[in-house]
């Protein structure tokens, strides 16, 4: 991860769907499918189902894998109020949400822990505070952050290295995927400078870049899901259909899926250092993990470029 000493698995496990869309019995064989693979990455978050990803998370922490045996990355700064999620990363409420998300991990420390940018009228100052108060309580190894600019990050890794006993992010998560490339215009070079890891969310596009919803929009998708259609949505306008069906091409002339060359395409990128996947169910998970196997051509390669170029 970058230049620290957190060494991840190429591939992450998200969980945005555990808990709700799908069920303990079919999370624990994700878990044994990716851990068999050579996974090590688990991600989640305490706005994931209002919580119910990470009590799976911890049900199956020790249980099924060895807890020392994986990096477990949970992230805070934002909160399911009501109908809607409330952006607040001041140093009592992030410590806080830490501490609930270590009781449902049923663990004492995260490997990672990520924060949501600054909220509006809140020091950075006092947000940065509360990953050096994590990470020497033990509560955390090893800290990072999210939704950041490249000034920002650049900002924030300057205010922490200047004294000694400041944590300084080690990751950045950033949306990265062919249908989302404006992370190489700032937060990607300036990871790169900084000796950042950047972990690529939603690398498949949300879903869409495995081609599904090119005839339509199947029933059992995210698409059709009243909590996550929105999250798709934006992703199945007009402008990604060229992407997708390029995509499609490429998967055909190559003898793969959609799935992975697009997957294979954001994790070889230079400064990723892990691509987060989440899957509804062991099926599904499966044919992520295939991609382990892909290397694209770089004359495949450069014509994604091209056509996903913005």
């Amino acid at each position: 991860m970058g230049r620290s000493g957190l060494t991840v698995s190429r591939l992450g496990l998200g969980t945005i769907a555990w808990g709700r869309d799908t069920d303990e019995h079919e999370a624990r064989e994700q878990l044994e499918l990716f851990v068999e693979a050579g996974g090590t990455l688990l991600d989640s978050a305490p706005e994931y189902g209002d919580g119910q990803a990470e009590a799976v998370l911890g049900s199956l922490l020790g249980r099924v894998v060895a807890r020392e045996s994986v990096v477990v990355s949970g992230r805070a700064g934002l909160h399911q109020r009501g109908d809607g999620l409330v952006h607040d990363t001041g140093r009592g409420s992030l410590l806080a949400q830490l501490d609930t998300t270590l009781t449902r991990l049923g663990t004492d420390h995260l490997d990672l822990w990520v924060v949501h940018g600054y909220s509006p009228g809140i020091p950075r100052e006092e947000t940065l505070a509360a990953l050096d108060t994590a990470v020497a309580s033990g509560r955390t190894r090893y800290v990072g952050v999210a939704l950041e600019s490249g000034w920002q990050l650049g900002w924030t890794i300057g205010h922490q290295q200047a004294w000694p006993s400041r944590a300084a992010p080690v990751a950045v998560q950033a949306e990265y995927s062919l249908l989302r490339r404006d992370v190489e215009a700032e937060v990607l070079p300036a990871a790169l400078d900084l000796g950042v890891g950047v972990v690529a969310v939603s690398a498949l596009g949300r879903g869409v870049l495995t081609g599904k919803y090119r005839n339509g929009v199947p029933a059992d998708s995210r698409a059709a899901s009243p909590h996550l259609g929105p999250f798709v949505e934006p992703y199945l306008k007009g402008w990604a259909q060229g992407i997708v069906e390029a995509v499609a091409t490429a998967a055909d002339g190559l003898a793969l899926s959609p799935l992975e060359v697009s997957l294979a395409w954001v994790r070889d990128r230079h400064g990723v250092a892990s691509a987060l996947v989440g899957a509804r169910t062991a099926a599904q998970l499966r044919g992520v993990l295939a991609v382990e196997a892909v290397t694209l051509p770089g004359e495949i390669t450069d014509a994604l470029d091209e056509v996903s170029a913005t």
